[in-house]
């Protein structure tokens, strides 16, 4: 695993460095993300089929438990994790879907807040016959997914890796989308649109929801946070990396790992969500507790 070695104030917290301007940094780092999907690998044995009375692309490998459950960021694919899945499926059984609307999952009926993506998620848990306890990994949005399922159901929870997890007040501040510079409301635009559209338009619900339940701490929490967007100094650069950093505070006891790299982690640095998943299976095997 990679651990950047931002510096840092006193508090802990990353200090800004200097470096391009956001806009050409960002998209620089957006466009290697559509190279990098472009060119990863398939994974094998997807199928499509009737879960929990609709139709959900999705994978199953690996045996033993807990099944560790991927979540998908905003518009995400399950391919992004197809780097992960193969050495987590060594260990035990893993499971990764696409969300109504994404790939080949059909569209859905229902609101697209988080609340209905939890219980959407556990109905298809069952009915593909994987019983809890779950070790669940979330990248970006499908972070804040994963930790509203473990505020809501934590008896059903193992553990969990937040791979740079979208912050609940994400969309808040100086993060308001009234505040996006044009350039990233127009990428938003053009690269999401349906059911992907009604999530980002129901986050504030989502974080809501989340922020109304006691945090999760009924087993090991890893936190993966990208350190390169820590540099950004524009005022939706800093707000980004506050909100990073109280990622930790929402999941106490929750052990956080700085990666040298943008947003996409599960791309870039798919290593290092492995290791963190290894890390969380060994902690909850040998009985770990988080800390206090």
């Amino acid at each position: 695993m990679t651990t950047a070695t931002t510096p840092r104030h006193a508090n802990g917290e990353p200090t800004p460095r200097p470096g391009r301007p956001l806009r050409r940094r960002s998209v620089a780092a957006l466009a290697a993300a559509v190279l990098l999907l472009a060119g990863c690998a398939s994974v094998d044995g997807v199928v499509t089929a009737p879960l929990a009375g609709r139709a959900v692309e999705h994978v199953v490998a690996g045996r033993g438990a807990p099944t560790v459950v991927f979540e998908n960021g905003l518009g995400g694919r399950l391919e992004w994790w197809a780097k992960v899945l193969p050495a987590v499926a060594a260990e035990t059984t893993v499971f990764a879907y696409d969300r109504p609307g994404i790939g080949a999952s059909a569209p859905a009926g229902t609101p697209r807040d988080g609340s209905t993506i939890v219980e959407e998620l556990r109905a298809t848990l069952r009915a593909r016959g994987l019983a809890p306890p779950y070790v669940l990994v979330g990248h970006s949005l499908g972070g804040l997914y994963v930790q509203l399922y473990a505020r809501r159901h934590p008896d059903e929870v193992a553990g969990m890796v937040l791979v740079d997890s979208t912050h609940p007040e994400q969309l808040t501040g100086a993060g308001a989308r009234e505040n996006w510079p044009t350039w990233v409301k127009l990428f938003v635009d053009l690269s999401i649109s349906g059911d992907a559209e009604k999530e980002l338009d129901a986050l504030p619900a989502t974080g809501a929801a989340l922020l109304t339940l006691p945090p999760y701490t009924g087993g090991p929490v890893v936190v993966l946070s990208a350190a390169a967007p820590m540099r950004e100094t524009s005022a939706l650069g800093r707000d980004g990396a506050a909100k990073r950093v109280d990622i930790l505070r929402l999941n106490p006891g929750a052990r956080q790992v700085w990666v040298d790299g943008g947003h996409v982690i599960p791309l870039e640095h798919p290593e290092a969500v492995v290791a963190a998943i290894r890390d969380v299976l060994a902690r909850i095997r040998a009985g770990a507790r988080p800390a206090p």
